[in-house]
């Protein structure tokens, strides 16, 4: 592991990088001791500020564990998928609040994903998923539910019918078009939509899944995302009228 000095940033961004590179190229393993403050301070040719300030971002990162006492340090930690679930909403949510990514951009890409898990949820589904979507269906057709609420169920179904494939890779890439794609398009078309329709293609999904009809989910979201762009274009021209 080493920095490099011809560059100027940040020393402890470069040796918080050298270590996650030989974690990542599997140079240092999980549950592997990391060397002391003074041994990296040393290595690095830095002050041990510097190095305390590179492991708290490795910490930060879910990287690295701490623990106190004799046998105490810093140690290589396992990542579990859970852990980094929200790590991925948060990113996906920052590239498209900070980025001009379109409506249709981003329904597009959240369909394309959702739907190619479509037919292993069609497979593998248990009756827990199934009865998590039942559920949110029920809710969703409360009339004095809030458009928050609304929004919140529509997540927890897709999250369902996404979680339902059995796959936890997938579930973690589609975490950012689950959970942070779905809900921006629930801000810009709450105000247009039908909640009827849309409980209507929601069953129309767990049936489909429930009769383990790969097509027939794939359709039912095709027509869920056929009719979110339709919304999100009447949004945009309305808002573009009043403009």
């Amino acid at each position: 592991m080493k920095t490099d000095p011809a560059r100027k940033p940040d020393l402890s961004a470069q040796i918080a990088q050298a270590i996650r590179d030989a974690i990542v190229e599997g140079r240092m393993i999980v549950n592997e001791r990391l060397p002391s403050e003074a041994e990296l301070a040393e290595q690095f040719d830095v002050s041990r500020s510097t190095v305390r300030e590179a492991l708290k971002r490795l910490a930060a990162q879910s990287l690295i564990r701490t623990q106190r006492g004799a046998f105490g340090g810093a140690f290589v930690n396992r990542i579990s998928y859970a852990e980094a679930y929200g790590q991925q909403i948060t990113t996906s949510t920052l590239l498209l609040s900070m980025n001009a990514v379109s409506f249709e951009t981003a329904c597009e890409a959240r369909f394309a994903l959702e739907r190619a898990c479509a037919p292993l949820s069609a497979a593998r589904c248990t009756e827990d998923h199934l009865a998590v979507m039942r559920a949110e269906i029920a809710l969703q057709g409360q009339p004095d539910l809030s458009d928050e609420a609304f929004c919140g169920s529509d997540v927890a179904f897709h999250r369902a019918l996404v979680d339902g494939a059995g796959n936890p890779v997938l579930s973690y890439q589609l975490a950012g078009a689950v959970e942070a794609m779905q809900p921006l398009m629930n801000m810009i078309t709450f105000t247009a939509r039908s909640r009827g329709r849309i409980v209507a293609l929601h069953e129309r999904i767990h049936d489909a899944l429930g009769r383990r009809d790969a097509l027939a989910a794939d359709a039912a979201l095709h027509d869920l995302e056929a009719y979110t762009q339709t919304l999100g274009r009447d949004v945009m021209r309305a808002r573009h009228n009043r403009a």
